[in-house]
């Protein structure tokens, strides 16, 4: 009997010890369950901020941030819409491209749509060339009160192909004009932003920046450096007035995306460049680093979320 009431007391005490430690997990699960589902609330007030309350009035650019902004990478795609948005704004553009035609046409749109002033620079403008095209640039926008740098000009492989498919001086191009053109046009533009305390960079990286992407190997190694960058710059210069932004969207439908049909047709997943340099511009000076297009914000979420929890 003695041996009963013992077993029983020692299941008893063996029972509550098992009701303590499940009440402790319930509350360690009810607290992360918090975090998590605060988190979800926070982000989506941050994602309201960022892609529709930001829509609510328009800041004056010009005083803002300075009369002119400097966009390679002009004549086709994004930066061809960006540019254009600025300019509605009332900004003059310096266009930054290799096509004297295209350039020029560009040039004639914008004076005639939105009566600002442009200043083209072609001859040397030839990204891929490496350090010698700078000088030609400097000189240019010597005496410009530049306010808005948009590194826009980019190089990407013309097919998702293995690494060692893609050609040395493909290869080569796309350092040069993905990792040193975003470099050295700041280099150049960045001290006249710090001597007026007031200014912007914008670089438009790449979603494919955010994770290693096989098969586009080198192409999102350059967006991953200009996304760091873009990061490390905004801390050492924010203090100085200057605005660093860094744009990583998914796809949207340019000259870029022509080798699939089913990425390069426009639809609300994947805009089009005139609808995403809108919504991009719209960001400026509310977040420094975003995909600056809502449904591109709310896919980056989904797979952040999915990769921790599959990991």
């Amino acid at each position: 009997m003695a041996a009963v009431d013992r077993f029983s007391f020692l299941a008893a005490e063996i029972s509550k010890t098992i009701n303590y430690y499940n009440d402790i997990l319930a509350i360690l699960g009810a607290v992360y369950v918090g975090k998590k589902v605060l988190d979800l609330i926070l982000g989506f007030l941050g994602g309201t901020r960022v892609h529709f309350v930001s829509r609510i009035g328009k800041p004056d650019l010009r005083l803002r941030y300075g009369p002119w902004a400097v966009v390679t990478g002009c004549t086709d795609g994004i930066g061809k819409a960006y540019a254009q948005e600025l300019a509605s704004r009332g900004v003059n553009i310096v266009l930054i491209s290799r096509n004297q035609t295209k350039l020029e046409n560009t040039a004639r749109t914008i004076e005639s749509l939105f009566g600002v002033e442009t200043a083209i620079i072609q001859a040397c403008a030839d990204f891929s060339k490496g350090r010698e095209i700078y000088v030609g640039i400097a000189e240019t926008l010597r005496g410009k009160d530049v306010g808005i740098l948009v590194n826009n000009v980019g190089l990407m492989y013309d097919h998702p192909q293995f690494f060692l498919e893609v050609p040395e001086k493909k290869l080569w191009d796309i350092v040069n004009v993905n990792v040193a053109t975003v470099t050295m046009m700041t280099h150049l533009v960045l001290p006249g932003m710090v001597e007026r305390q007031r200014g912007a960079v914008v670089n438009i990286a790449s979603a494919s920046s955010l994770r290693p992407t096989p098969l586009m190997t080198a192409y999102s190694a350059t967006k991953a450096y200009v996304d760091h960058f873009s990061q490390a710059l905004q801390y050492e210069y924010k203090d100085s007035g200057i605005t660093v932004q860094c744009l990583t969207p998914y796809y949207v439908a340019t000259n870029m995306t022509a080798y699939s049909d089913i990425i390069h047709n426009p639809s609300i997943v994947i805009p089009s460049a005139t609808g995403y340099a809108r919504a991009a511009l719209s960001t400026l000076g509310v977040s420094a680093r975003t995909t600056g297009y809502w449904p591109h914000t709310i896919a980056q979420v989904s797979h952040i979320y999915c990769q921790s929890y599959i990991s």
